[in-house]
């Protein structure tokens, strides 16, 4: 058995052809910069790797591309399912659920909720379900895992029927990843899921924590929309809500331009003013930028003030897992976030973090302390996983 598992993006589209039981990929590609004369798609297939051109191609295009690409390479035969990575499911959906047209319905629901994600994802699911009509098509969705959380953690202060008549509270993103890692955190410790207390930090250009108790997320950073919560490569963060009208004062813009730039101008690309690839920053700041350190620092020292912040939700921290390009590979970040985390028992082990606790079974923390690990994220599986099982 086979799976295809597709995350479309408003100009790209990511899809892996993916083994559930034995967890490889067998091809994975991505197509980009779509609807521009730069589109293309690029694949990579048993130590083969292969890139065309497709000027001005949209996602049927591209989607319909990557249906014969599978064919030619004879793989599309064994595929018996699409996973799509769908971001926000709002309170509808607290699990992967199969597709079918009340789904896709409920799905288009969420979409004021997550209007810059949920359309293309929709788009995807209708592509695939016109030009592979045979197989049948699962959601999963970022916002699921989060559903346990208690009316304690996802409500807002805020008037009770923002709550009741417009849906705002806390939903919380990177649900599947956070739900592999805290699962695989288990696994690496020798531990039951369901007596583990647990935070998983994942940390890429988009960044959250998370809490995690019995395998259920019990708090989570991320919010209403993906621009609360931790400092990220472009994404400011927690801040007073009060400097949105206050900047949209200054600078003569409504709020929506001022939101536009706390998400796409702001957290490590804004503070340093240089870029929001955090292997850049470091280099940066050994070079001696100041802002670059900064905005290291800051990313750093906020993360470690919300790792402690989620600790309140569990009962005892038997692990902290970092994830996410940034968790599992920035043994500098990890450090410092470690080193604002002494408070909590949090010793580092220089050799072993150094190292991404490859030979430590993941830990990066000294014996005798509180145990910190770095384990690799694999959303992609576990949404072949999800699919392969609701499909039977």
């Amino acid at each position: 058995m086979a799976i295809l598992v597709l995350n479309c993006g408003s100009s790209s589209v990511k899809f892996a052809v993916i083994d559930p039981v034995a967890g490889g990929n067998i091809i994975v590609g991505l197509g980009q910069r779509l609807g521009s004369d730069q589109a293309s798609l690029s694949w990579s297939h048993g130590g083969e790797k292969g890139e065309v051109q497709m000027a001005k191609a949209g996602h049927a295009e591209v989607i319909s591309a990557v249906v014969d690409l599978l064919k030619k390479r004879g793989l599309m035969a064994s595929v018996q399912g699409i996973g799509h990575r769908v971001v926000h499911g709002g309170a509808r959906f607290a699990a992967s659920v199969l597709i079918d047209q009340s789904v896709v319905d409920g799905i288009a629901a969420c979409n004021h909720l997550g209007p810059l994600h949920n359309p293309p994802n929709l788009l995807g699911i209708d592509l695939c379900r016109k030009l592979i009509p045979g197989l049948p098509n699962v959601a999963v969705f970022d916002t699921a895992f989060h559903q346990t959380m208690p009316a304690q953690a996802y409500r807002y202060a805020v008037p009770h029927e923002w709550f009741t008549k417009h849906d705002v509270r806390k939903y919380g993103f990177h649900g599947t990843s956070h739900r592999f890692v805290s699962a695989e955190a288990c696994r690496m410790i020798g531990r039951k899921p369901e007596d583990t207390h647990l935070i998983v930090a994942h940390l890429g250009n988009g960044c959250s924590a998370t809490a995690v108790v019995g395998g259920k997320s019990v708090d989570t950073t991320m919010g209403l929309t993906p621009l609360e919560g931790l400092m990220m490569g472009t994404r400011s963060g927690d801040l007073d809500p009060a400097v949105i009208g206050y900047m949209a004062d200054r600078l003569g813009k409504d709020a929506k331009a001022i939101i536009d730039i706390l998400n796409k101008q702001s957290g490590l690309q804004g503070v340093s003013g240089i870029s929001n690839d955090m292997r850049a920053l470091l280099k940066a700041g050994d070079e001696g930028s100041e802002a670059a350190k900064l905005a290291v620092e800051m990313f750093c020292f906020r993360l470690a003030k919300a790792i402690a912040g989620l600790a309140v939700s569990l009962e005892r921290v038997d692990c902290l897992a970092f994830t996410g390009g940034i968790g599992e590979n920035s043994v500098p970040v990890r450090a410092r976030t470690i080193h604002y985390l002494g408070a909590l028992g949090f010793r580092l082990d220089e050799a072993a973090n150094a190292a991404n606790g490859r030979s430590t079974n993941g830990r990066i923390t000294a014996e005798g302390w509180m145990l910190a690990l770095v384990v690799p994220t694999n959303e992609e599986l576990l949404i072949a996983r999800d699919t392969a099982a609701i499909i039977g």
